[in-house]
């Protein structure tokens, strides 16, 4: 059998063939009909197919929105959750004439301050006559104003539906808490812990108590308003299980509607920005004191103190010196000439500071404040801090500066977990934003737990003796210290704007909270006697705080 090429395979077989006309045109019409239903079938199965990969993913993001767990404070109030909305819309070439009474009912009872009934029966009417397609009744409605739609079962009426997050804390919670976008966290709480709110119904329960968080931000709204401060910062931080109890910074921002208020607004502060912390850095000079035996030495501390070059030449433009209120109080109505390294803290000496720590081994200082973790950011699990910023050479100069807390910048955050370490028995502790259901945790001890116990009972003096009295609280034993810190403006010291910081912990004998109040740029006012310090403002804030909270606590 030959095979053609280009012919048919089995020629043979259609040799004598007669073709009946009718029958081939028969057959065509057959296979372009099957093709024809084939084709259609075709596109019809890609279109659903298209429509069910489609519907599927906006399924997905919808109802990853709409299963967005809440947010809950420790004690269960909702601090953020999803809320159901929609657009109620009209299509009023589907309305019948027999419907619009009862339509323009239905609007007014869906917008009874909108509409009065005849208002609406006019307005249907216009949209009808206008040959619009569709037009909006109410955007953004809520459950009970779907709901009137829904049960009425009006063809011509339609509700486009979506979630929305809502804040009920509002302000109060802006930086904490953040805000969510349309199907992912964004800022704060909402965008650490994402993944858990769109995997799980649970709510997430965070460790902060909202009724501390409420009187932290009233007390810190009235000392803002009062010093006209640039911002006011608070927190307070179990020292044991390292639980964020309450976190305020102002200014804040609405999460509900972040566009009333500027962007620089949500940036967290207490985790962003640096801050010469000032004499609060003497409790880690004189832990420093206490580990190189110097806590007993006297230091003479009624002259300033000028540090000289290599050359014997003054290193400082000015020498190291001490505030009025320390030469008239200590120094001569005391006659006090010299303090050990106890009695410097209590009474803020930065003479005395200096000098303890020019007699410090080299590189004591360094290694003390990386034990603190004061030489890099902080990778918490809420977060990551901003860097710190250190001394690059440790001359003199340098080490003598560092005593009293000047020449170094670090975060709110730094601080406060770095004085807990040094009270709470010497360990230091991480931070969570999350409620834990254990008891202390046990971080990397950091103090001798004997030298923590020194630092507490100075820093209880403080409290009952010197610059933190307006702190106290009766009832509870609470220790403190201030710092009040000038600001380098260009390089330049501006006198006018300084940093005022408190810190403290209670109980004193077994700490069981620390707290932090900053107030940036407090100004002097004829209550404070024309000053702006620590003492006159950050202080009695915090006092009146502890005042509101420790009912709470305990």
């Amino acid at each position: 059998m030959k095979f053609n090429i280009g012919h048919d395979v089995l020629p043979h077989e259609y040799k004598g063939t007669v073709y009946n006309h009718d029958s081939v045109g028969r057959l065509r019409f057959l296979r372009a009909a099957f093709m024809f239903v084939f084709a259609v079938f075709i596109v019809r199965t890609l279109q659903l197919g298209l429509q069910h990969s489609s519907g599927r993913y906006v399924g997905v993001k919808k109802q990853e929105i709409e299963q967005r767990a809440d947010i809950v404070d420790r004690n269960g109030v909702v601090l953020a959750k999803s809320v159901k909305s929609g657009n109620i819309k009209l299509y009023p070439q589907k309305v019948k004439e027999t419907q619009i009474n009862d339509i323009a009912r239905l609007i007014h009872e869906i917008v009874p301050m909108d509409y009065s009934v005849t208002d609406a029966v006019n307005l249907v009417n216009s949209w009808i006559r206008s040959g619009k397609e569709g037009v909006y009744v109410k955007k953004s409605a809520n459950e009970e104003q779907i709901k009137l739609v829904r049960e009425a079962r009006y063809d011509c009426l339609d509700v486009e539906t979506f979630t929305v997050r809502r804040y009920p804390q509002r302000n109060v919670f802006a930086h904490v808490v953040g805000f969510a976008g349309k199907d992912k966290g964004l800022e704060g709480a909402e965008s650490v812990y994402d993944k858990y709110l769109r995997e799980n119904k649970d709510p997430l329960r965070l460790s902060i108590d909202s009724r501390v968080q409420n009187i932290f931000y009233e007390q810190l709204s009235i000392a803002k308003n009062k010093y006209n401060a640039k911002s006011a910062l608070g927190m307070l931080m179990n020292s044991t299980t390292g639980e964020m109890i309450a976190m305020v910074q102002l200014p804040d921002f609405d999460p509900n509607n972040i566009k009333l208020s500027p962007p620089i607004n949500r940036r967290f502060k207490l985790l962003r920005d640096n801050f010469i912390m000032g004499s609060v850095f003497k409790i880690f000079n004189t832990v420093l004191a206490y580990e190189n035996g110097l806590q007993d030495k006297e230091y003479k501390i009624n002259e300033p103190l000028m540090i000289p070059d290599k050359f014997g030449r003054p290193a400082m433009k000015k020498p190291i010196d001490d505030v009025s209120s320390f030469k008239r109080d200590v120094i001569k109505k005391k006659g006090i000439t010299k303090l050990t390294a106890p009695d410097i803290m209590l009474y803020s000496c930065n003479v005395g500071s200096a000098k303890i720590a020019l007699e410090l081994p080299d590189n004591a200082q360094q290694e003390f404040f990386q034990r603190l973790h004061f030489d890099k950011p902080l990778e918490l699990e809420f977060g990551k801090t901003e860097g710190t910023l250190m001394h690059k050479i440790w001359g003199p100069v340098e080490r003598a500066t560092a005593g009293f807390g000047h020449g170094i910048a670090v975060t709110p955050m730094h601080l406060l977990l770095a004085v807990n370490a040094v009270t709470n028995g010497g360990f230091y502790v991480y931070p969570t934003l999350l409620k834990r259901g254990v008891g202390a945790i046990r971080g990397e001890r950091v103090v001798d737990s004997d030298i923590s116990a020194n630092i507490r009972q100075i820093m209880f003096q403080i409290a009952e003796q010197t610059t933190a009295k307006s702190a106290r609280v009766k009832g509870i034993e609470i220790g403190g210290k201030t710092g009040t810190a000038e600001k380098h403006i260009n390089g330049q010291i501006d006198k006018s704007k300084n940093v005022a910081t408190f810190v403290g912990i209670f109980p004193v004998s077994a700490p069981q909270y620390v707290i932090v109040v900053m107030l940036d740029e407090p100004q002097a006012t004829k209550e404070t006697g024309g000053w702006h310090s620590s003492a006159l403002n950050a202080v009695p804030t915090a006092g009146a705080i502890l005042d509101g909270i420790m009912p709470l606590l305990f």
